[in-house]
């Protein structure tokens, strides 16, 4: 009876999976708000009945890739934040590792960019709240930071949600880079590079209370 049970089970999770794997790969050309449940069925190789045993509609579907495509965001972060160096050291280290990100998670990244102000309502929602418990994570980090004495909480959220904003665009230019074009990701970089230099010689400069 139990091998039973757990042999619906792994069935009934690898029907979910294979209904969000559809979903992803179809949302790399096209937005939420124009998706049909019977594509992403088809997509799946499964009936549209099936799709109503795993999702409410194609908006909790869209809220679930949401949050898959954020554990990898929360992971880059971390990553980012634990870095060791000097200045230069951790703008070269951070810009490294939004690069290869993108390039692992090229169709989470797609789908944060397309639906971050895309149609859908509760996607954007989303979003926005993730982003904003990556900023709060963030300006706990910088406070920590020995640089960070003297400033307030509102000052530390918002030089993280300065943090934040660039990283998310700098995955979405390196996203959409010319495919096999070493120049163009060179000069993303080195863009992303002023910005976050930009960015700390206005920290060390910012008025503490």
């Amino acid at each position: 009876m139990s091998h039973t049970v757990g042999t619906r089970a792994a069935q009934k999770e690898q029907s979910r999976r294979a209904l969000l794997d559809a979903g992803l790969r179809l949302l790399e050309h096209q937005n939420l708000s124009g998706l049909g449940v019977r594509e992403v069925t088809r997509e799946a190789g499964l009936s549209p009945a099936g799709f109503y045993r795993h999702f409410r509609d194609l908006d909790e579907l869209g809220v679930v890739l949401v949050t898959e495509s954020l554990q990898s965001l929360h992971l880059m972060i971390r990553t980012i934040l634990a870095e060791q160096g000097d200045a230069e050291q951790l703008i070269d280290g951070t810009i490294t590792v939004i690069a290869r990100h993108v390039r692992e998670h090229r169709a989470h990244i797609r789908f944060l960019a397309r639906e971050r102000h895309g149609g859908v309502q509760r996607v954007r929602e989303a979003i926005a709240a993730e982003l904003a418990v990556f900023t709060d994570e963030t300006a706990a980090a910088l406070g920590t930071q020995p640089q960070s004495a003297g400033w307030s909480a509102a000052d530390l959220r918002m030089l993280a949600g300065l943090y934040v904003e660039h990283l998310v665009a700098t995955a979405a230019a390196f996203l959409e880079a010319p495919a096999n074009s070493p120049a163009a990701e060179r000069r993303i970089a080195a863009l992303a590079r002023d910005q976050l230099r930009l960015i700390s010689l206005g920290r060390r400069h910012w008025p503490t209370a």
